[in-house]
């Protein structure tokens, strides 16, 4: 341990008198019923994210007595303590416009709370990487434990889970195919329990690449929500927490350069979620570590998506588990990975490599000469359209329609969209690119994941399956379709996105990694001359405001700039 203040007496408050501080602290502490013995053992805070509202995190409760078992295990006292929850569907406006807050949360209680390492307990989407932004931030000993994904439910034989396959039957109820007594039945069954998504959507993604990247034990990832292994994982979490504690193992030594490498060829080798790759800049972020979309797409042409999950694939959650989770994966990347990076394990990557269990025959994680798709899982564009960049899943895109010109069809708000995209008076064909202006960081606000555009009704009711779309915004990542994402600058700051105008054209060509609009120069500046700021209400006071003041765009992992490290991008619009 070095001489900075453990257990008790760290982190006093200011009384102006650091004795009275600790008797006023030990009293208070005695009446929780601990003896002197068990407060002068390692403190190991534990983040409880339990909520009614999140049933990806219904087992925290559960999760958070094996770690506190593990803890006792190793000599140290747990203690729990509440921070911000989010799950996806009950954040509004969006769980992005929550990531920072809950970040923050976490970050100035485990500042302000006596510990000497703390165990995160993330799960859904914005969970993790918000819980990895604050240890940076505080870069106090922590290991993140998740709570794992659902197991798949079933609906008249078929296996079915959240949330590709809400997608892909709520496309069928737009296009007429499902009515509504029906899809009603469907929902029962895609999310049977406790847990995170079950596909390779944003929370898969965030354990997995946190896994690679170090900061939690070997084998954590996959295993399902509620099963027993998840539990004996969550002991050993805690006895590691202890651990870490007395060695003091900071996640500075940790998220290092070459281990954020690590975790971006792992992102594309799992076709992971879009969203990961926003997450990982912000946690980066917070380390001083920018993140280099060059490299990443360089990443990609020699890193093929090995792992055949939905919406890529068509496997779950449970089957990579069964094929042996993240170990696999990193077996076979092994040559192009820094494998000496080191893990909250105290041993190296490459050392978790060699002592994980021989591979047995499976066929969900492909052998590099073999795999899903030949690239990687996304690709970041460029172009006069995305002047500071965007990404493409192309992993879950349509093949023929990676490299597509067409009429732009735009709707210039989320409200916009809601009210003409089923309008039997849209005029718009399957060639057209479908365009959706302010749904970005700032113009939402919150980036929600609304760039998943519906398939307009009539198309759909066609037989469309997919278009070209293009936006600001985000989308699930466990949504699929040829989409074009976190273009930036946003629409609401006056990027390039806030110029289209309904009949302009659109190129796109994902192998050259370009998205350009085809309007002439003279034409844009008349535009831009015209153009005027969304006004967004309610923007006074609150967190709205500070987020409004403070939030960056998509290729800086929209942190909040006076909570980075890394100086934010040049903006060019």
């Amino acid at each position: 341990m070095t001489d900075t203040p453990s257990g008790m007496r760290r982190g006093l408050a200011n009384y102006g008198d650091a004795g009275f501080s600790l008797f006023l602290r030990k009293a208070f502490i005695k009446a929780m019923g601990y003896s002197d013995a068990a407060l002068d053992r390692p403190i190991v805070g534990i983040t409880d994210t339990f909520s009614g509202y999140n049933a990806c995190h219904r087992t925290v409760p559960d999760l958070i007595e094996a770690i506190k078992r593990g803890v006792l295990m190793a000599g140290g006292l747990p203690v729990p303590f509440p921070i911000v929850s989010i799950h996806e569907a009950f954040s509004h406006p969006t769980s992005m416009f929550l990531r920072n807050l809950m970040a923050m949360d976490a970050e100035e209680m485990i500042r302000a709370q006596p510990m000497d390492a703390v165990v995160l307990i993330g799960g859904c989407d914005k969970t993790v990487p918000a819980l990895l932004m604050a240890a940076a931030s505080v870069d106090r000993p922590a290991i993140l434990e998740v709570t794992g994904p659902m197991i798949t439910g079933s609906y008249h034989g078929e296996r079915l889970g959240a949330c590709t396959d809400c997608r892909r039957f709520w496309a069928m109820h737009r296009a007429g195919a499902i009515d509504a007594d029906e899809i009603e039945a469907i929902g029962d069954k895609l999310a049977p329990g406790p847990g995170t998504c079950m596909v390779m959507g944003t929370a898969s993604t965030m354990a997995l690449i946190a896994e690679a990247l170090g900061m939690m034990l070997p084998g954590g990832a996959a295993i399902p929500a509620v099963n027993a292994d998840r539990l004996r994982h969550a002991e050993a979490t805690g006895m590691r927490a202890v651990d870490i504690a007395r060695e003091d193992l900071r996640p500075g030594a940790i998220m290092t350069e070459a281990a954020f490498a690590n975790a971006l060829r792992v992102l594309q080798a799992i076709g992971g979620s879009t969203n990961g790759l926003i997450h990982l800049a912000a946690i980066a972020g917070r380390l001083g570590i920018p993140i280099d979309y060059d490299a990443f797409n360089r990443m990609g042409d020699e890193t093929p998506v090995l792992v055949d999950l939905k919406p890529s694939g068509a496997g779950y959650m449970e089957d990579l588990e069964k094929a042996g989770g993240l170990a696999p994966i990193l077996s076979e990347l092994a040559p192009m990975l820094a494998i000496d990076c080191l893990t909250v394990s105290g041993r190296t990557l490459g050392e978790e490599i060699a002592a994980a269990p021989a591979p047995w025959p499976q066929d969900v994680v492909r052998p590099l000469a073999d795999p899903i798709h030949p690239q990687g899982g996304m690709r970041v564009l460029s172009g006069n359209l995305a002047p500071n960049g965007a990404v493409i899943k192309q992993s879950a895109a349509t093949p023929d329609l990676l490299k597509h010109t067409g009429r732009a069809v735009v709707f210039s708000s989320l409200a916009d969209m809601a009210e003409r995209i089923d309008s039997p008076d849209l005029v718009v064909s399957p060639e057209d690119i479908l365009i959706l202006q302010n749904a970005g960081p700032k113009g939402a606000p919150g980036m929600p994941e609304a760039g998943y555009i519906p398939i307009p009704k009539k198309l759909a009711a066609a037989g469309v399956k997919d278009m070209v779309r293009l936006s600001d915004a985000r989308m699930s990542g466990t949504a699929f379709g040829t989409i074009v994402l976190h273009i930036s600058p946003e629409a609401a700051i006056g990027g390039p996105l806030a110029l289209v105008e309904d009949g302009d054209q659109i190129s796109l060509d994902v192998a050259a990694g370009r998205i350009d609009l085809l309007v002439r120069e003279s034409t844009l500046a008349e535009r831009r001359a015209a153009w005027r700021p969304p006004a967004i209400p309610n923007a006074e006071r609150g967190y709205l405001r500070l987020y409004l003041d403070q939030v960056l765009q998509a290729e800086d992992g929209c942190d909040f700039d006076f909570l980075r490290k890394v100086p934010r991008r040049e903006q060019i619009s």
